[in-house]
């Protein structure tokens, strides 16, 4: 999460407009408009969804004055979010971050992979989740497993197989041949160094959160 995470009175014009998005309410904490409004804000979802939590009980004097102007008037809202964003073009926002040391891991596990654009690290925490719940006879394209979070990514099964046969080589107790020509595997290992070692019930409930960005 980032540090010394600067929030702004304006901040909470995009973010009740989230909130007030269908079905009205607290988002999940990684559904696809929680993470876009991250990486705009350059402020972690667990952030966020603490500030909509707030929202949501009107818990303090601002919060009610923004949500009696604004609430039931969304193109009002929309226009106020819009002149933020216009005003950010001209280079305003610019200040709003500076001395914020932002944590730069969650911004790029929701970008593509430089080696593959196929790819996100998000993606490959989503394989080596399904990987663990795997044998190795069961990493083909026609396990069902496989064929269903390649429909959840949007990737065809051999993707998510090419991923799981990586993972084979940065798995020590199967101990097979790392020489492989792969782009995926400097990534992979990234991603087996982070959680390839934790609880899998950790990892899977972590990978719950992280699906709800490609459900939205």
């Amino acid at each position: 999460m980032a540090k010394n995470t600067v929030w702004h009175d304006d901040d909470w014009l995009l973010l009740m407009q989230k909130y007030l998005q269908k079905p009205i309410g607290v988002k999940p904490l990684y559904s696809r408009p929680m993470v876009e409004l991250s990486l705009e804000l350059h402020i972690a979802p667990q952030v966020l969804q603490s500030k909509m939590q707030q929202i949501a009980r009107l818990d303090t004097p601002r919060i009610e004055r923004i949500w009696n102007t604004y609430s039931q008037n969304p193109r009002r809202l929309a226009r106020a979010v819009r002149l933020w964003r216009e005003m950010k073009g001209f280079g305003f926002a610019d200040n709003f971050y500076d001395g914020v040391e932002v944590q730069e891991t969650f911004e790029k596990d929701f970008r593509s992979l430089p080696e593959n654009p196929l790819y996100t690290p998000v993606m490959l925490i989503l394989i080596l989740d399904l990987f663990f719940r795997l044998t190795p006879a069961t990493m083909v394209a026609e396990t069902p497993e496989v064929q269903e979070l390649a429909r959840l990514l949007k990737l065809k099964p051999t993707d998510v197989t090419l991923v799981l046969n990586v993972f084979q080589r940065c798995d020590p107790y199967l101990n097979r041949d790392n020489q492989i020509t792969s782009e995926l595997m400097a990534p992979c290992k990234q991603v087996w160094q982070r959680y390839g070692t934790i609880a899998t019930e950790q990892l899977a409930a972590y990978a719950e959160e992280l699906k709800e960005y490609y459900k939205s």
